[in-house]
Order: structure tokens, then C-alpha cells, then sequence
């Protein structure tokens, strides 16, 4: 089986998408997002050979049923917009709700979308159920790292970026410089046709970084605060505790046993609250009553049948939006919005037969 998907993590590319359109008035701004987001996918249809797209949309998460926090800061920080902000934001909204619908009713691509699961957890799960098939996450969003693999990359349109488990590339293929941050983020660098990673185990590295650290963004709190990357005579740092961790000897022990009392008066144990990070962090340990019903959601969403006439409604979308550019080239992003599931299903029957 030698199918390609693009998968997108529609939030973020649109997001994205939105930071960047940050010139001219409302309307200007908007067309450009939409620009973005749909040259962003025809780049990975294109350039990498892609077969189907998979558009992913948010769910409510269970995240926030088993730790409350998750997430709060953002309710917090849309409370701080002024008025005007908030008029701006409910207009890029009604723009990427007209979006998912024209993909979803327009088009032949796969959506996506789970009442109790993010878009990270349906991917994750769309992977695990095409094994013999190869994976390109659109995203800018670093928990993806986990899930690189030899038939999984992912890929940055905003920044251009091409990231695989062998190393980052830009858009011309040539090999960058990178490095996993303290807070279990990459930060990339320039070009260096001879870099090699400073450990091999970088992206699992990462995964733990980001379970001891937390994640800011997600308003999920450090499992051990202020813990060093590399430990001093009396105590044992974050990356000596990683490479005992097959061992579990003194220095894995040392670091997850110790203690700390957070701002409620509570006492925590570094292990204990590495647990919940990673069972919010890590993609592959959702619930399983929600594993099932990602997966309920993912059998039941996928269409088989073909839509007729998406390249006119293609046009009907960017004449209502404005977008003169892309409409310039109706038989490229036709090619992409046309391909359907029903030809993944088809090429199975006939290796099958």
C-alpha cells in the first residue's frame, strides 16, 4: 500500500493562518487566512505527492473533564480582548466555519470531527488505523513530534518546514539545523547539509521534556517546577533521570520520587503529576471509552461515494470570498478537493484480488 495522506489540524493552519494576515482591514485580512490555509495544503498535495486529504476539526475535549485547567488560560486571555478584537475574531470565525463547510459538503475530502476528542486525538487514531499507508500532519503544533515515524512527517506550510524523524528540511529539501528546547519544543536554525541530531532519541527526549515541564499553552502545570535540564552534586536534573529511565536506578528514583507543594497547599510527587501530563500530552493514552469513540466518529465519516462538480463549487467559494489569486488555478486545487477515500478503498481491493 503505497497511498499518501495529507491530514490537516485544521484549527491550527487556519489559526496560523490568521497570525500571519495581519495587514489591512478585516475583510483583506480574512482573504489572506483562506489564501494561506488553501495554499498551504496545495503545497503538501503537490510537493510531497499526497493522495487524500484528511481534514480534522476540534471536538469538546475530554481533557477537561479529568484535569480542569486544561485550557483555562485561553478563556482568560479572550476576556482581556477589546472589543474591537472580538469582533475581528467573531468574524474569522464565521470565515473558518464557512470553510469547514464547503470542505465538508463541497468537496471529496475526508472531515473529521468527535464530540468528546481534539483534532490531535483523531489523527493520532487515523494513523494507528492506516499503518500501511504514509502520513503528512499540517501543522505548526509541537505534540506532533511523537507521532513522526518512517511513514509519518510533518509539515509547516507557514514556515516551511518539513519535519521526519531523520531530521527538519525546508521547502527545497536542504537539511537545517535543530535543537529540543527545554520545554521540549524544536527550535530550527539554518541550513547544514551535515547536521546531525545531538541525541538519537531526540523526539522521545522531547516527549518527556514537555510531560515535566507542562505545556503554558495548554495551561498544563510542570510536573516538577524548576527542575534543571542537567542536575548539580546533590540533584539529579531532568536529563540524567531521562537516561536512567530504562534502569530505574538511583537517579530516575531521585527525580520522580521527589516532592513539592503547589499554591493550594497540596503535595504533589513529581511522578504522580508526570502521570496526568502524560496522559494529557501523550496521543496514544486517550480513555478508552474516547478511543472508541474516535474511532466510531472516523468509521462513520468517511464517505465513500464521490461529490459531483467540485471544481464550480470551488469557484462559487472564492468568488464569495474574494479570492482572486487561487482561482487562477481551479484544476490544481480541484485535483486535490476531487480525490476521494472511495480511491484508497479502491487500490486495496485490487491488491486484495
Amino acid at each position: 500500500m503505497n497511498k499518501k495522506f495529507v491530514i490537516v489540524d485544521a484549527m491550527n493552519l487556519f489559526h496560523r493562518a490568521k497570525h500571519v494576515a495581519h495587514r489591512g482591514d478585516i475583510d483583506m485580512r480574512i482573504g489572506m487566512a483562506l489564501h494561506i490555509t488553501f495554499n498551504g495544503l496545495r503545497k503538501a498535495w503537490r510537493d510531497l505527492g499526497a493522495d487524500h486529504v484528511v481534514y480534522c476539526l476540534e471536538g469538546h475535549s475530554w481533557r477537561k473533564h479529568v484535569y480542569e485547567e486544561y485550557k483555562a488560560n485561553r478563556v482568560m486571555a479572550k476576556l482581556k480582548k477589546s472589543p474591537r478584537e472580538l469582533e475581528d475574531d467573531e468574524l474569522f470565525f464565521e470565515a473558518f466555519n464557512d470553510l469547514n463547510q464547503f470542505i465538508k459538503d463541497k468537496t471529496n475530502c475526508t472531515v473529521l470531527q468527535c464530540p468528546v476528542a481534539e483534532a490531535d486525538d483523531l489523527i493520532a487514531t487515523w494513523i494507528d488505523l492506516h499503518q500501511d499507508s504514509d502520513h503528512i500532519i499540517l501543522s505548526s503544533d509541537s505534540d506532533f513530534i511523537q507521532l513522526l515515524s518512517d511513514n509519518v512527517e510533518i509539515y509547516n506550510p507557514i514556515a516551511n518546514i518539513r519535519m521526519t524523524k531523520d531530521g527538519v528540511y525546508d521547502d527545497k529539501d536542504y537539511r537545517l539545523e535543530f535543537s529540543v528546547k527545554s520545554d521540549g519544543k524544536v527550535k530550527v536554525g539554518g541550513k547544514d547539509p551535515f547536521f546531525e541530531a545531538e541525541r538519537d532519541d531526540w523526539m522521545d527526549f522531547a516527549m518527556f521534556l514537555k510531560c515535566i515541564r507542562g505545556d503554558k499553552s495548554d495551561n498544563i502545570f510542570p510536573a516538577f517546577p524548576g527542575a534543571r535540564l542537567k542536575g548539580s552534586k546533590n540533584k539529579t536534573g531532568i536529563t540524567e533521570a531521562w537516561e536512567d529511565r530504562n534502569s530505574g536506578g538511583f537517579n530516575w528514583n531521585n527525580f520522580m520520587l521527589q516532592k513539592w507543594t503547589d499554591t493550594d497547599g497540596n503535595e504533589n510527587t513529581v511522578k504522580d503529576r508526570y502521570e496526568i501530563n502524560r496522559m494529557l500530552i501523550d496521543l496514544h493514552l486517550q480513555p478508552e471509552e474516547v478511543k472508541e469513540q474516535v474511532i466510531e466518529s472516523i468509521v462513520g465519516e468517511v464517505r465513500t461515494d464521490r461529490k459531483q462538480g467540485v471544481g464550480i463549487h470551488f469557484m462559487k467559494f472564492c468568488s464569495r470570498w474574494d479570492l482572486d489569486k487561487i482561482s487562477r488555478y481551479p484544476d490544481e486545487f480541484a485535483a486535490m478537493l476531487n480525490a476521494s477515500y472511495s480511491d484508497y478503498l479502491l487500490q486495496i481491493h485490487e491488491e486484495l484480488a
